[in-house]
């Protein structure tokens, strides 16, 4: 039987909008708890080192109201990996990350990164914490997340969104090759409504992360709409498996 498969609403740009202006509205805490609500499974923040959007205060109170999963995503910094440790989230999500891009431009080098990376890893995983790695869906990243130590994978599925040819390919090969080395698949980055099915149907992809899109479309529809129509997408998609 195919797993259902998990949907994270990324709220940073709830975060982004109340930055605009430097108050406390739109919350994204609030929004978080709509989206939950409304049927997403986890909800992802990325703090960022120059914090453009979510701020610590967001995730201290993420992590003392949400009650379902709290996917926080971090550059590899011992800064990042102290206060991970503190607030403990459900998971953290490593990801590459430079001051002057506007939106996370790839995956994270993990293989040329392995020393540095592995005793990070190591001290969240020692705090309780799920370790993911965001990459490209290559065969030498997904190796090395595995053996250093990593629990889940999360694609970056950018230029599968922009019609890259031969992205959805080599997103089926990489999650095939990351569930036989015993890494958990997740996939995320530039996905809509438009193209999330193509995605959603890959088997060994439990969990999809998925964040300016339904921000930005929840200016016309609502955000309890736009979740519950990924989510049927997403089931919709993982059903035709099984049919």
């Amino acid at each position: 039987m195919i797993q259902r498969q998990r949907l994270g609403v990324n709220i940073d740009h709830v975060a982004t909008i109340r930055n605009a202006r430097g108050g406390t509205h739109p919350d994204p805490v609030e929004a978080a708890l709509l989206a939950i609500r409304a049927g997403a499974d986890g909800i992802t923040a990325h703090l960022r080192e120059d914090r453009r959007h979510i701020r610590d205060e967001d995730l201290i109170r993420l992590s003392t109201t949400l009650r379902a999963p709290l996917n926080m995503e971090m550059a590899a910094t011992e800064e990042m990996v102290t206060l991970a440790c503190k607030l403990k989230p459900h998971a953290c999500c490593i990801v590459p990350e430079r001051r002057e891009e506007v939106t996370t431009e790839g995956g994270l080098d993990v293989a040329g990164q392995m020393e540095s990376l592995a005793p990070m890893i190591r001290k969240l995983r020692e705090s309780g914490i799920r370790v993911s790695l965001f990459v490209d869906p290559d065969a030498e990243q997904i190796a090395a997340s595995a053996a250093v130590g990593a629990a889940v994978v999360e694609f970056h599925t950018g230029a599968y969104a922009h019609g890259k040819d031969g992205e959805l390919a080599r997103l089926k090969t990489a999650a095939k090759q990351a569930a036989g080395l015993g890494l958990e698949v997740h996939a995320g980055h530039g996905l809509s409504f438009g193209n999330v099915a193509p995605v959603a149907a890959i088997p060994e992809i439990v969990e999809l992360n998925i964040g300016h899109f339904l921000i930005g479309q929840a200016i016309f529809d609502g955000l309890p709409a736009v979740v519950q129509e990924m989510r049927r997408l997403m089931d919709a998609a993982r059903a035709n498996l099984s049919a």
